[in-house]
């Protein structure tokens, strides 16, 4: 595959990389093909190459480009601002808010936000991997504040698995591999009814689960190699030296740093989609941003239109 410089390390150095319009349509192109184009529409047809980087799909009669069924498809804004936006959101640890890359880019902030939703609904990359090994798991909750609720409201929103402290708290599951990669997933209540085929759908029958005293993991450990509990509520946070769920609460703080610093509050329709920025972050933290940048190119075709967006 051909892949740009790999000792890119800035926004200038991208550019001169990516001058021109060409420049980046050759790059999707070998990075979404390979130099084996295959039609959007029927991949087993043959393929005809014609004028202005269009192909043409014999089975179908229907012309394509590289940006057809990409997050790209029918963009007014040129492939460089687009470049430029994923990789400042791959790259920065925090990511960008749509006001900050309106400015950076010349755009308007309804056209940044559009991108980076766009750029957001690509970042799920590791979902079908499941953890193994030990794995630790935990629950968080994102939203606003709660300070003038009374202690027995608090309790029974605790209880009922919506919120601690929190008014429109949104419930957070996170499962984390140690050592390896994060998925979180944004869920209707924190209770084991939920919380459970979660994580026999992504983690191995072989791991070993840590987590809190939260009674929701009750009895996993019939389904799993073994589960040790760290008790908070008794002020304990690490069993046995290796026992504990410091990596997964490490990335919660990572979570709510970045909603709060930079996006400042985030809807429930579009939460998974800024949990899975932040996993994509982390899980790629090893990488070099350049291979990040082309990790996510590689995942374009998660396309989603702008009424998508508002209504769905």
């Amino acid at each position: 595959m051909k892949i740009f410089n790999d000792n890119i390390k800035s926004v200038i150095q991208l550019i001169q990389a990516f001058p021109t319009e060409q420049s980046c349509i050759e790059h999707l192109e070998a990075i979404r093909w390979n130099g084996n184009v295959v039609s959007p529409f029927d991949k087993t047809s043959k393929i005809y190459k014609c004028k202005n980087n269009r192909y043409h799909c014999k089975s179908t009669g229907k012309y394509f480009n590289v940006k057809t069924n990409t997050i790209f498809d029918n963009t007014k804004i040129e492939l460089q601002k687009w470049f430029l936006a994923i990789w400042i959101a791959t790259s920065h640890k925090k990511g960008i808010s749509s006001l900050q890359l309106s400015r950076d880019l010349n755009i308007t902030q309804k056209s940044a936000w559009f991108m980076l939703q766009r750029i957001r609904n690509c970042f799920d990359i590791n979902g079908d991997d499941m953890a193994d090994n030990l794995v630790e798991v935990d629950e968080t909750y994102v939203g606003g504040e709660n300070k003038n609720k009374s202690l027995s409201k608090r309790k029974e929103l605790h209880k009922n698995g919506m919120q601690t402290g929190g008014n429109h708290k949104q419930p957070v599951l996170g499962i984390l591999e140690r050592g390896g990669s994060v998925k979180g997933f944004v869920i209707d209540k924190a209770v084991g009814n939920i919380i459970k085929p979660i994580m026999y759908n992504n983690i191995k029958e072989s791991a070993y689960i840590v987590t809190d005293g939260f009674g929701a993991y009750k009895d996993i450990h019939k389904h799993f190699h073994g589960h040790m509990k760290v008790m908070h509520d008794k002020k304990e946070y690490v069993r046995y030296e290796h026992f504990h769920t410091n990596t997964i609460e490490g990335f919660w703080s990572l979570l709510k740093r970045g909603i709060i610093g930079i996006y400042h509050f985030v809807s429930r329709k579009h939460l998974q989609k800024y949990v899975n920025e932040f996993s994509f972050r982390y899980n790629t933290r090893k990488q070099t941003d350049c291979l990040r940048f082309n990790l996510l190119l590689s995942n374009i075709e998660n396309r989603i239109t702008y009424k998508q967006l508002i209504n769905g």
